[in-house]
């Protein structure tokens, strides 16, 4: 609780030495003018109380150090709010476990190596609000936009292949990605759309045009990345999609070489927003002084009692 405490006025505590001064020149001499051995007898009464002379200290050591203000320095930061929103889009289909695509570790599967990439991309971007959008044979928005880099990674982490079906329902899963954006009103929208295969026509029920219409409309800057051999995922489409909303297409054929492109998307969309930094700055100087009062209470109460007017 009281890590991190000082003192905003230290020189304060040269105010003891006032105190020291007065309890060695500074005798009570009142009493001894009526009575002149009562002066005596308290001496060695009151004097030699442990008790008296504890709450007394303690309550003048206190008030210095209420007088000092200890303080704390809490710094918080809010959220911005015109940063870059960002709609992370993730292949979980069945394609997905295809082994080998990391050279380094190839009994990874190309999720596992897509979910440790998209992590770190998530922690690098700590000025922007990411939301996250899986699909396979359907697509679903696995967490709103959100700026806490630390609840869209574990969420994440949580993923696995299949979680949405074992097909691939690209342009589903483009509408909606610009769904995310729906309340929006941030001017910069990217939508980052990873895959490892063709669309299945049966099951993507939405038409490339209607997909591509919505990011239009919403002002949505597509960047589709396709993983794997050319071969495997339509270039064309993936093309297609970058063309029409402004962004640009990529292809990857291995870990390494997807971790340059999430690093080159990084560059071209280089958020410049920063976080507010404020400081709240907490006082304690109730505490020394509350203990000043008691402690200082009780000391004129069994001084009163010792029978010391």
């Amino acid at each position: 609780m009281f890590e991190g405490v000082y003192f905003e006025f230290p020189k304060i505590i040269f105010l003891i030495f006032i105190f020291l001064l007065c309890a060695i020149f500074c005798k009570m001499r009142l009493t001894s003018i009526y009575f002149p051995h009562t002066a005596e007898f308290l001496k060695n009464s009151i004097s030699a109380s442990k008790t008296l002379f504890f709450l007394k200290w303690l309550g003048v050591i206190m008030l210095i150090l209420a007088l000092m203000s200890p303080i704390k320095d809490e710094p918080y930061e809010l959220e911005p709010k015109d940063g870059y929103e960002i709609a992370l889009i993730l292949d979980a289909s069945e394609s997905m476990k295809a082994e080998g695509f990391d050279r380094s570790n190839e009994r990874l599967t190309r999720f596992d190596v897509v979910k440790e990439i998209v992590g770190d991309f998530i922690s690098q971007r700590k000025n922007d609000n990411m939301g996250l959008v899986v699909f396979g044979a359907y697509s679903f928005i696995a967490s709103p936009l959100t700026y806490d880099e630390n609840i869209l990674n574990k969420i994440l982490s949580q993923l696995y292949i299949g979680i949405a079906g074992q097909y691939t329902a690209l342009n589903t899963s483009l509408a909606q990605g610009v769904n995310l954006f729906k309340m929006s009103k941030s001017k910069t929208k990217i939508a980052i759309l990873l895959t490892d295969g063709y669309s299945t026509p049966q099951i993507d029920k939405i038409p490339l045009e209607i997909a591509l219409e919505m990011a239009k409309k919403e002002g949505v800057k597509v960047y589709p990345i396709g993983i794997g051999m050319p071969n495997e995922y339509n270039q064309e489409v993936l093309l297609r999609i970058a063309n029409e909303s402004g962004g640009v297409a990529f292809g990857a054929s291995s870990a390494a070489e997807l971790q340059e492109v999430y690093k080159k998307i990084d560059e071209l969309e280089k958020s410049e927003i920063k976080r507010e930094s404020f400081t709240h700055t907490k006082y304690y100087y109730q505490f020394p002084l509350f203990i000043a009062l008691i402690s200082l209470m009780l000391y004129i109460y069994l001084r009163n009692k010792r029978g010391y007017a």
